[in-house]
């Protein structure tokens, strides 16, 4: 009998394991998120017929495959063909002055003689030691632009995603895919250098032979027309909420006229790169000053990743609600991947950490919302998979758990 029915947010109805890393086949692939109605069936990483992951046969490619040596040339023709021959701006570099942001910013700069000029796409609410590490990568020698869009606006939808998809995060989501696009047309700069792509973690295995973002995460034709936020069109969020079309400025996709007039290539620098988050973290550390936490995340056991928003332990639950997936199977996956743990201790730190709630800044956050508390659960609690939980003796309990 089908479960079908039962199954909520397009997942497949049958959980599954990895059985190299934690991950689970409920894990749903990147997808362009201002055509997102919440309605629309997403891919999901890919397991073979040996329940394996695609991110981990990823892994498998580049460790056996893959020409570390020939990749690290075409890195270096790369900037040999967009590098200014007078000292002007060559590369936008977006990211946060997290580890991975400082890792490609340095390496461009210093061992590629690139001139950077890094854009930031803000964090909902800095935590104080991601502003700390911000502060320390301009100062380790980096120009930035800090990208901060109406608060009041940036909340609204926050609030919107949070409610109709619960998806805080994808408002951010959406700016930091564009902010890229949108400065480089802006200067006139035609090189952009985002950090990992996204099969490094699961999604289409065939696109991570492209170092090209894809177009569609940043593009849209008739801008307002077709743009979604939150599952609602831009156009009636604008109407409802007494707004004027500029204020949608920040999420609304470049216009491809613009890129390419000047020719503009959106590359991830992980294609070039066998891209390790925690070498990341130890080149950060050693050639910037980067901070980890001084505790572990809620949530997780990590201390280095994803530290810079007060919002983003909120995000993970999310994921933990919708897909059975929490913080921690994230970064114990791809731990595992990388060797820095094995599979056993990925599974006992699953079990004691990735059902955690992230309490530190849930009330801070329910005021960024303005939500209350019950507000908040019945979100939760209507976006919970039946597939996936069960509510027994006042608990809500998971199905399914790796081992």
């Amino acid at each position: 009998m089908s479960l079908r029915n039962n199954v909520l947010h397009g997942l497949p109805e049958h959980v599954q394991f990895c059985k190299k890393c934690v991950m689970s086949n409920q894990r749903p692939n990147s997808v362009v998120e201002f055509k997102n109605t919440g309605k629309t069936i997403k891919p999901t990483i890919f397991f073979d017929e040996d329940q394996i992951c695609s991110a981990c046969k990823y892994k498998e490619i580049k460790r056996k495959e893959i020409d570390w040596k020939e990749r690290e040339h075409e890195l270096k023709v790369l900037c040999d063909k967009f590098r200014s021959k007078n000292g002007s701006y060559d590369v936008i570099i977006p990211g946060s002055g997290g580890k991975d942001s400082i890792m490609v910013s340095h390496l461009l700069k210093n061992k590629y003689n690139m001139n950077p000029l890094t854009v930031t796409w803000a964090p909902h609410t800095y935590t104080e030691i991601g502003w700390k590490n911000f502060q320390t990568w301009i100062n380790s020698g980096f120009d930035n632009l800090l990208n901060t869009p109406n608060g009041h606006v940036h909340r609204l939808l926050t609030t919107i995603a949070f409610k109709n998809l619960c998806h805080p995060f994808q408002p951010f989501i959406i700016g930091q895919r564009m902010t890229g696009p949108k400065f480089a047309a802006l200067y006139k700069i035609p090189f952009v250098a985002y950090g990992e792509h996204p099969a490094e973690y699961g999604d289409r295995l065939d696109e991570a032979f492209d170092p090209k973002m894809k177009e569609k995460y940043f593009i849209l034709e008739n801008d307002l027309d077709n743009l979604v936020l939150g599952g609602i069109p831009a156009k009636k969020i604008i109407m409802d909420n007494n707004l004027k079309k500029s204020d949608m400025n920040p999420y609304i996709p470049v216009e491809p006229r613009l890129l390419k007039e000047i020719n503009v290539e959106v590359h991830h620098i992980s294609y070039y790169m066998n891209w390790d988050p925690q070498e990341n973290y130890y080149y950060a550390v050693e050639k910037a000053g980067f901070k980890s936490n001084t505790e572990r995340t809620q949530g997780t056991y990590s201390k280095y990743s994803s530290i810079d928003d007060k919002l983003d332990p909120l995000h993970y639950f999310t994921t933990l609600i919708k897909f059975g997936i929490g913080r921690t199977t994230y970064d114990a996956a791809q731990e595992i991947r990388n060797e820095k743990i094995d599979r056993k201790e990925g599974i006992a730190l699953v079990k004691k950490f990735d059902q955690e709630f992230p309490d530190k800044f849930f009330t801070e956050m329910l005021s960024y919302m303005s939500i209350s508390k019950e507000e908040f659960w019945d979100v939760i609690n209507r976006n919970r998979s039946p597939h996936l939980w069960k509510h027994e003796k006042d608990e809500w309990k998971l199905i399914h758990q790796v081992n």
